[in-house]
């Protein structure tokens, strides 16, 4: 009797709410856009991934950095020789029957003498030290998670003290934060675990790992994970809460020039498939940006990610040609550019293939397997595919390019492909002519746009008011972003995003560009979101990306709202959400001078008289920074009428939300 009621109340509970989001039937003078409009693109730079959102807190945990990738780096970089107590030893970085041929190199830590000086008060032993990113946040009262694989070696079974403490300077004993123990005795590599719990805030704690008897032991895959990540699934739960705060309907990853070697050549090529298993199975690579990707953040946290915030997944595969910048190639007249043989090709081809077979293949086959024994037997649902980055529109590329879309589309006519129209896409350019030419050829779905602009350009173009409505192809503008990051510049990129709105019947998707930037590491910028160890640091792009994500519908009316004395400095949109019975008037004003709106909603049937109203205002060279963040979003709850007049604030940017 009980389970019968408990399945009536579930029944009663979902008829609720089907009833309450049942969508409604827009108006006319509306046009049907994509509700995918606003997006993220994550791409490995500036510290993205490790460092970054990835919650790990170790640095070159694998021992992996290479002086093959790097000039100057080694398998001891970020790590030291500590030796308390007048301890002796010495380290060695080895290769000799690792855990896995992904990860081929670990530390072997030759213990001669522990030692038991007395102004140590006990701190003794021999080991190593990581310092983290710049240092070791942690927070009182919160538990850390520490792993790592063991074997020994020489010696009967050893006891590893694990330390977590903050430097006191020379000849002090560090303080310690807390600490745990393990004893090893199998000559065999074994995973060990413990949990530390940190007596008090600290920012630049370090953790040491301290054999305290003699012998040989060897040691790989050290990791310091917080006890508390976003859902659990190993992202910091700061950042990734940043991200779902934009309400992003897609994720494109994991680049970018990551994609295809863009550094180095085709040898440092991302290759999905050694991103997905154990971590310890996975192959670290230096990426194009010039640090070392562990690869702790692969595929199958990408694709978890897109899961936890209801986002499409938009992974992107290199297609046999390198990135024109290779080697220094921007810089020359007529870039640089690698092709594989048309020989090789069908390995690009079955790279794809597989992919789709791990996203949303059945648990029996063999990609499928992979996912479910990684622990998602259900299907990602895989809707979206790249292929291409950016590349040069050479004669080799559309070659190779129609190659292997011609037998993914043939193998899985179900997935959209997404194509790409070169480094600076605008009407003129010789690749962006040439990328659509071959766009049309093939019907290719979407393409992918890519252009970094001072502000002005996207305070005065338009150029999707001029694109042709009769083509196949849809624009998805996959890079893009004002070059600095006051708000005037993103104000620039809101006008320009309401004229994407206008265009939303071509336009289907955008995504600012880069996402993320290490304040100690930072590649590149402008970027959306700034970090440290401690916070993010949110820009005005960031608030205006948030107001349009928000604001996501599937209807645009261009004719409800008219700014007096308007120029290319105003816009505004009305956009409609018939599935959550939505509307949402959006006003911006670039300029010094106060302007004013009169809107008209009579159409809408069924508007409530209140809404929420946000606004973005400030002075045009307002800029958030670490030091001060003068640019907020405030909300307040205001009365409405469907006519009505509206202020327009100079530099200013306001939408109403409303329920219907």
């Amino acid at each position: 009797m009980k389970k019968l009621t408990l399945i009536c109340c579930v029944c009663l509970m979902s008829t609720f709410s089907i009833k309450a989001q049942k969508a409604i039937n827009p108006p006319a003078g509306g046009k049907a856009i994509s509700n995918e409009l606003i997006g993220i693109f994550f791409e490995d730079i500036s510290s993205a991934a490790d460092g970054g959102l990835y919650a790990e807190l170790l640095q070159n945990g694998s021992f992996e950095f290479s002086p093959a990738e790097r000039d100057g780096w080694g398998a001891g970089t970020a790590w030291r020789t500590v030796r308390p107590g007048h301890s002796l030893g010495f380290i060695q970085p080895l290769g000799i029957n690792p855990i896995h041929p992904n990860n081929p190199t670990y530390m072997r830590l030759n213990v001669e003498r522990v030692g038991h000086y007395y102004d140590f008060a006990g701190w003794t032993g021999f080991g190593i030290q990581n310092d983290g990113f710049n240092g070791i946040s942690v927070k009182a009262n919160k538990d850390y998670c520490f792993s790592a694989f063991f074997r020994n070696v020489e010696g009967g079974e050893k006891t590893v003290r694990i330390a977590l403490a903050v430097p006191q300077g020379w000849g002090k004993d560090p303080k310690l934060l807390a600490d745990a123990e393990v004893k090893v005795s199998s000559n065999s590599w074994q995973k060990y675990e413990a949990q530390l719990s940190a007596s008090e805030d600290a920012t630049n704690a370090v953790l040491q790992l301290l054999v305290l008897d003699k012998g040989v032991i060897d040691v790989d895959m050290v990791s310091l994970m917080p006890g508390e990540t976003f859902k659990g699934h190993g992202l910091r739960p700061d950042l990734a809460q940043a991200l779902a705060d934009l309400h992003p309907k897609f994720m494109r990853f994991p680049g970018g020039c990551v994609v295809h070697g863009g550094g180095d050549g085709f040898w440092d090529t991302y290759r999905w498939k050694t991103t997905v298993g154990p971590k310890e199975q996975r192959r670290g690579l230096k990426n194009t940006w010039g640090y070392h990707q562990s690869m702790g953040l692969g595929y199958y946290e990408y694709f978890q990610f897109c899961e936890d915030l209801g986002m499409q997944p938009v992974p992107i595969l290199p297609c046999g040609v390198s990135c024109q910048g290779t080697n220094g190639g921007w810089g020359m007249k007529d870039q640089a550019q690698d092709w594989v043989p048309m020989s090789e090709m069908d390995e690009w081809v079955n790279e794809a293939l597989d992919l789709i077979e791990w996203a949303n293949g059945d648990v029996s086959t063999k990609w499928g397997r992979v996912r479910a024994e990684a622990g998602h037997p259900a299907p990602f649902n895989l809707k979206y595919l790249g292929l291409g980055n950016e590349e040069r529109i050479s004669p080799e590329f559309i070659e190779r390019f129609k190659y292997i879309y011609e037998r993914v589309h043939k193998a899985h006519p179900e997935i959209v492909i997404v194509g790409t129209a070169g480094p600076g896409s605008h009407p003129g350019n010789r690749d962006f002519e040439t990328g659509w030419k071959l766009a049309e050829e093939i019907e290719l779905p979407i393409l992918d746009e890519h252009y970094y602009e001072p502000r002005d350009f996207f305070l005065n173009n338009r150029q999707y008011d001029n694109y042709p409505r009769d083509r196949k192809t849809k624009v998805y503008l996959g890079e893009y972003a004002a070059k600095d990051k006051k708000l005037i510049d993103a104000l620039a990129e809101g006008l320009y995003l309401l004229h994407v709105e206008r265009n939303g019947d071509v336009v289907c998707m955008t995504s600012y560009a880069p996402l993320f930037a290490r304040k100690d590491n930072t590649n590149w910028n402008p970027d959306l979101i700034y970090f440290d160890n401690e916070r993010p640091y949110l820009t005005c792009s960031y608030y205006v990306q948030q107001m349009f994500g928000v604001s996501s519908g599937d209807y645009f009316y261009g004719d409800c709202v008219n700014i007096h004395d308007a120029s290319n400095l105003q816009g505004q949109s009305v956009i409609l959400n018939t599935k959550t019975r939505q509307l949402f008037v959006k006003l911006c004003n670039a300029s010094a001078d106060k302007k004013q709106a009169d809107v008209d909603l009579t159409r809408f049937k069924g508007l409530k008289t209140t809404a929420v109203k946000t606004v973005i205002q400030g002075n045009a060279e307002d800029e958030n920074n670490y030091d001060n963040q003068p640019i907020q979003p405030k909300k307040e709850n205001v009365k409405i009428q469907k006519k009505m007049k509206v202020d327009m604030p100079p530099y200013s940017i306001q939408m109403f939300e409303i329920n219907l």
